[in-house]
């Protein structure tokens, strides 16, 4: 059956020759995983870069319960970006943003609710001018409320591991914030803020493991 619905895209890996299958985020569906064919030939690579991770897309799409692989009949850019992929800070904090989204959403329930945050936030550090260096750390205490263990108090973060200060007043800050929010912290307080943030969601993501580009954000934004 068809069916219109916005899209967020994961991933995406190479199937065949010349086709992917490629893991969207749908409003209506949630993650699902859909072959695209001949998109990686010659004539029709340019299509391409409308699956790149985290593209922003209008789809009219054929949907089956419990089918493992769908396909798309139309598909279009839904927000085209302008500044993010020429930023080499907003780019890393996206890369960042991608890897965390791919391990901590996997369910399809109140899958309506996340894809409009992540919409909201992807096309708002898009727009995003200035004072955009904290916004993976807002963006990581605003996604936990809507994953099911969201932060109401710093010390949920701390876990201890800390006595009330510096890092509980950043937090209560971030906790508080939106996107165009400054918060004024300087670089060390941001990666030890960036740990903590990345060291919670281990504990509340099942398999959650390794963030890879935790270490080309922390150098990006140093």
């Amino acid at each position: 059956m068809l069916h219109k619905t916005r899209g967020i895209v994961f991933r995406f890996t190479r199937y065949g020759e010349s086709s992917i299958i490629v893991n969207i985020f749908t409003e209506l569906f949630g993650l699902q995983s859909y072959i695209v064919n001949g998109v990686r030939s010659n004539s029709s690579k340019s299509k391409m870069a409308l699956f790149q991770p985290l593209t922003l897309l209008d789809l009219v799409i054929y949907h089956r319960e419990n089918a493992n692989i769908l396909r798309i009949k139309e598909v279009r850019c839904a927000f085209p970006y302008t500044s993010l992929p020429r930023d080499v800070k907003k780019s890393s904090i996206a890369l960042f943003l991608n890897e965390i989204l791919n391990k901590s959403v996997k369910e399809q329930s109140h899958s309506q609710e996340v894809f409009s945050f992540v919409f909201n936030s992807l096309s708002t550090l898009d727009l995003l001018t200035e004072h955009y260096e904290n916004f993976h750390l807002v963006f990581l205490v605003k996604l936990s409320r809507f994953l099911g263990f969201g932060v109401n108090h710093p010390k949920e973060i701390l876990g201890g591991a800390f006595d009330a200060g510096e890092e509980e007043s950043i937090l209560h800050q971030l906790i508080s914030s939106d996107y165009q929010h400054r918060i004024s912290i300087n670089s060390q307080q941001r990666r030890n803020m960036l740990d903590l943030l990345v060291r919670f969601y281990a504990i509340h993501v099942d398999h959650f493991g390794e963030i890879k580009s935790v270490q080309v954000l922390r150098e990006v934004l140093s």
